[in-house]
């Protein structure tokens, strides 16, 4: 039992310590799966593992919806019905303006949608604005950094504790510009995004985490295919496991081949449905034209999703609207032949993300084990009779939550990342939609002498790259300032539409400046080139993180002149990135740059260029670890760290490494030496001395960045946009404290005037004494409706203090008389058992008592000044009037209660734990009378209760199982806890000492 106990106490701590960090008190983490209609959010907490986010209306599902008026901001359900009252101040579908210029389609697309709003160009960033008024003005990134923010106070009520973290889910074809905008909207809700994660492959990691056992070497490729409200995605998943560095064999996914349409969902289906129930009602009113008014479109609209969502089910539904327009009311009866037929082109898109996802993953229909449904907009019957069709499987998977998959993901990733919680590794391998390229112009020598500029494009990261990862490119012809371009790649895969949508093709212009200082510098190293570290996170984020002018030399090693501190001097310095000693003041020694992928700028055959395989590239490239990159669980397994692979010029050698540059290297080669290495003959030891070595330096090269997509928010406009949002959120809970305030004074001043005609207020009160408080009662209310409406949040807590202290001697006279006869019966109750417990006790024989006098004494009198103390002062409240204060309180009873209910307890405790007299039998010998008589007369040995040590008290061979006997009969009322029964019995014991000092 003791091993079993130890070993249920240390899961227990290894539980508490997987789940929480050391002195960590908000360690909750939570995913905010933004769709294009509405939005689900999860938690993790300790204890709660995992769990959908209620919202105030107890759904699981919120509207992504923003109505922001004067004085007012509204979210989710409050704000979809103000978008009906009034459509102009009411925001939806806004994340597709996320990331785009203000000559985007998609911009005009949104204008057309929704022509109640206003949108106006950002001067600056040339970038869409919604304009209220001139003061109320507001972006796509506020907007959402607001539906944020929302997300997160809803997540803290549910966790009961605040969060910080997040992963929020984006479609996998958001570009740069688009993933930076929701980063920037994050920012401003004062998130820390731990992820961007796409919502197909939050989904995939949803189902593979719920199927961990079904995942086996074998590969399993399921394809996903998802259709909301805004977009249709679909995406090729490989399930398989493999083996880690550190965690052993474990699943992974690996996303091969998406495929999308932009504008493919159940939001066009309802705008095609709205505009023929308008069609259909301007036919039976001809004098009206409901496409004029944007109030009768807003209901019509909101009739179409009902309507869509019932005729998935029914094969007609009739359509109705009361007062849709100056007081009349609409109905038509809608089939789902018809709505079929408005939407027929649309169901003909719905193959198009297959094909596109089998594209890109280079694979076939056969190899595709299971279609899986996503995302609302597939419960559409003709949907699914197209799809079921253009994949040509028996039948599609329905098998998961098709709106909650993605929120559980994203949250089950959050967990993973965050450092409060431990769970089980599960491998997850993204990819880049889009390919993206760098490109540069040098100027090369023709064969008749004369100079051309030459146009020179260099991959790095083709489509469908597999991402978080690290790359280098390196220049090798540059010995002056110099600028290159980071583009995307080829997109000859998207229609004409989209790359019109998809907006700027140049990424960033990156101008160097201290390249030729560097040669001057170091005239006498040999140049290896200029090297450029991109970065592509975990959010599908491309960053250049530095780039860095290399150098190296052959320096002599003088073994033998070196002294001991010279040694740990380098030693030290190549551990932690010094190649050599800092001969330049800013410049960085390091070791050997070891590179995932390494593409150089010139090579002697460009105009081949570089071609990579993403397949390989997964599977054999390792990733540059960065000191502030954070790998999901079992990511960094699958490639090792800091291999490199390097695509070399012609004739150029591999960068060789020596210990000496590598401190690590080094350290590891000592331990290995031992006294027979001395053996080692002198010209040998002379040869190794002597040997040129390899001493690399690098020179960090200034860089200025020019955005050529959408421009970044600088930190003055963000800080500004936080601080709107801020005031917005602080208005929001002053506005929510002031009417909590005003309903509880109003609350009070009806509830109190009710109660002064009840009995038992009229009681304990005089004619007086109710007249002033009801007069006071009456100013207030008047007050109320006269100038309440417009009082400060302070001005109504000080009016309800006011009245609360008017009332506070008539409530306490209520409550007392409401608790005396509780308590009183009670203590009679009490009373009398004890007073019967102590007529037990003395009736005992005197070779059997178990009890001294002293404690017997204590307990009676105990009971005596109890039953005087009730006496007299309920004869003393009877004289009293009822309109006066009480001198008998319900807290005085309850403290009476606990002392007496002590005392028996001591005794009860103590008859419960006695050790049973031997008993004297008849017909025993003279000898044995002797001996008995013997016995009896040493004193009585009584052993008090014990904590934890009852076995050290008696065996079980005297009392028999470790049960507790039964106790005799007791009573125990609000017993205080803690009492310590020890004490008295030490006082007992002492001789009878007075009880005063232990009451007290």
């Amino acid at each position: 039992m003791a091993a079993a106990a130890r070993a249920l106490g240390w899961a227990l701590l290894w539980l508490l310590l997987s789940c929480r960090l050391p002195g960590a008190e908000a360690v909750a983490v939570m995913s905010v799966d933004v769709g294009s209609e509405s939005m689900k959010i999860a938690i993790v907490k300790p204890g709660v593992p995992m769990e959908i986010v209620l919202n105030k209306e107890s759904r699981r599902k919120t509207p992504v919806a923003v109505a922001l008026k004067e004085n007012e901001r509204l979210f989710g359900d409050s704000a979809l019905g103000m978008s009906i009252r009034t459509p102009r101040v009411a925001f939806r579908y806004f994340q597709d303006l996320l990331g785009k210029r203000m000559d985007n389609p998609h911009v005009a697309l949104y204008q057309s949608r929704f022509p109640e709003h206003e949108l106006v160009k950002d001067e600056k960033r040339q970038t869409v604005i919604f304009k209220l008024s001139q003061t109320m003005q507001y972006s796509p990134e506020e907007m959402l950094g607001m539906v944020l923010n929302y997300s997160r106070g809803l997540a803290e009520e549910f966790a009961e504790q605040p969060i910080k973290d997040a992963v929020i889910t984006v479609p996998a074809y958001f570009n740069q510009a688009e993933r930076r905008a929701v980063l920037h909207a994050a920012r401003m809700a004062d998130l820390k995004v731990l992820q961007l994660i796409n919502d197909n492959t939050a989904v995939a990691l949803n189902y593979g985490v719920f199927r961990r056992k079904d995942i086996n070497a074998t590969a399993q490729n399921i394809m996903f295919y998802d259709m909301g409200a805004g977009s249709t995605v679909c995406t090729i998943v490989t399930y398989q496991t493999v083996k880690t560095k550190d965690s052993g064999t474990q699943p992974q996914l690996q996303i091969q081949g998406i495929g999308f349409d932009r504008t493919l969902g159940g939001l066009e289906m309802e705008l095609r449905l709205r505009d023929y129930l308008a069609k259909l009602f301007n036919d039976q009113h001809p004098s009206k034209d409901v496409r004029k008014n944007p109030r009768a479109m807003a209901k019509l609209l909101k009739e179409a999703n009902r309507l869509k969502t019932v005729l998935s089910a029914n094969a007609d539904h009739m359509a109705q609207i009361e007062g849709l327009l100056d007081d009349i009311d609409f109905k038509a009866k809608v089939s789902r032949q018809e709505f079929e037929g408005l939407c027929s082109d649309l169901f003909q898109r719905v193959p198009g993300p297959v094909q596109q996802a089998l594209s890109s993953a280079e694979m076939n229909l056969d190899g595709i084990d299971q279609v899986i449904l996503v995302g609302g907009a597939t419960r559409v019957p003709r949907v699914q009779e197209v799809l079921l069709k253009a994949v040509g499987k028996e039948e599609l998977g329905k098998n998961i939550n098709a709106d909650e998959a993605a929120a559980m993901g994203a949250v089950y990733q959050a967990a993973a990342l965050s450092k409060a919680f431990k769970v089980k590794p599960f491998i997850v391998r993204d990819a880049a939609v889009f390919p993206i390229q760098v490109e540069f112009t040098r100027e090369v020598e023709e064969d008749d002498k004369s100079r051309s500029l030459k146009h020179n494009k260099r991959i790095l990261f083709q489509r469908m790259a597999p991402y978080p990862q690290r790359k280098v490119i390196t220049f090798n012809r540059y010995t002056d300032d110099f600028e290159f371009y980071v583009n995307y790649g080829d997109l000859s895969f998207l229609n004409h539409d989209d790359v019109q949508v998809f907006g700027a093709l140049n990424l960033t212009t990156v101008r160097l400046k201290g390249v030729g200082d560097s040669f001057k510098k170091h005239s006498d190293y040999e140049s290896k080139g200029i090297k450029a570290h991109f970065n592509m996170d975990e959010s599908g984020v491309l960053s250049l993180d530095r780039v860095e002018s290399v150098f190296e030399t052959l320096v002599e090693d003088k073994l033998e002149e070196e002294s001991t501190l010279t040694k740990l001097g380098n030693t030290i310095s190549s551990l932690f990135g010094g190649g050599g000693p800092a001969t330049e003041t800013g410049e960085n020694l390091t070791d050997p740059v070891q590179e995932e992928e390494e593409s150089l700028a010139e090579t002697g055959k460009e105009e081949q260029g570089e071609k990579q395989d993403p397949k390989s590239s997964a599977e054999g490239a390792s990733e540059e670890q960065g000191e502030e990159k954070q790998q999901p669980p079992g990511q960094a397994e699958t490639a090792p760290p800091r291999a490199e692979s390097h695509k070399k010029e012609e004739g150029e050698k591999l960068e060789s490494q020596d210990p000496k540059e590598n401190g690590e290297t080094a350290k590891e080669e000592e331990p290995s030496k031992s006294p027979s290495d001395s053996t080692v003959t002198k010209t040998e030891e002379e040869k190794k001395i002597k040997a040129p070595k390899k001493q690399k330096l690098v020179h960090e090269i200034t860089m200025e960045l020019d955005v050529n997509d959408v421009p970044d928010l600088l930190e003055d406009e963000l800080k500004s946009s936080m601080k709107k949002l801020q005031d917005l959120t602080v208005r929001d809970l002053e506005k929510q404290e002031r009417e909590k305030s005003a309903n509880s004074l109003e609350s009070f001043i009806f509830e109190t005037q009710d109660k002064l005609y009840q009995e038992e207020y009229q009681f304990v009160s005089t004619e007086e004494q109710r007249e002033e408080i009801s007069k006071k009662l009456s100013e207030a209310s008047s007050w109320m409706e006269e100038e309440g409406y417009a009082a400060a949040t302070k001005e109504l807590k000080d009016k309800l203090s006011e009245l609360k202290k008017l009332c506070r001697n008539l409530f306490f006279r209520v409550e007392e008389r409401r608790k005396w006869p509780e308590r009183l019966a009670a203590l009679e109750s009490l009373l009398n058992h004890s007073t019967i417990f102590l007529k037990g006790a003395r009736m005992i024989p005197e070779s059997d008592q178990i009890f001294t006098e002293v404690e017997l004494s204590t307990l009676e009198k105990a009971i005596n000044e109890t039953t005087t103390w009730k006496n007299e002062t309920l004869a003393e409240q009877k004289k009293l009037s009822p309109t006066e204060k009480p001198i008998l309180l319900s807290k005085d009873i309850e403290l009476k209660i606990a002392a007496l209910d002590r005392e028996v307890q001591y005794l009860l405790n103590k008859a419960k734990f006695a050790k049973p007299k031997p008993r004297k039998e008849k017909n025993a010998t003279k000898t044995d009378s002797g001996k008995n008589a013997t016995a009896a007369s040493e004193p009585e040995s009584t052993i008090p209760p014990t904590e934890g040590k009852q076995e050290d008290v008696e065996k079980p061979e005297d009392i028999g199982p470790a049960v507790e006997p039964p106790a005799a009969e007791q009573v125990a009322i609000d017993s205080e806890p803690g009492s310590d029964s020890g004490s008295n019995e030490e006082k007992r014991e002492a001789g009878g000492e007075s009880r005063k000092n232990d009451e007290l």
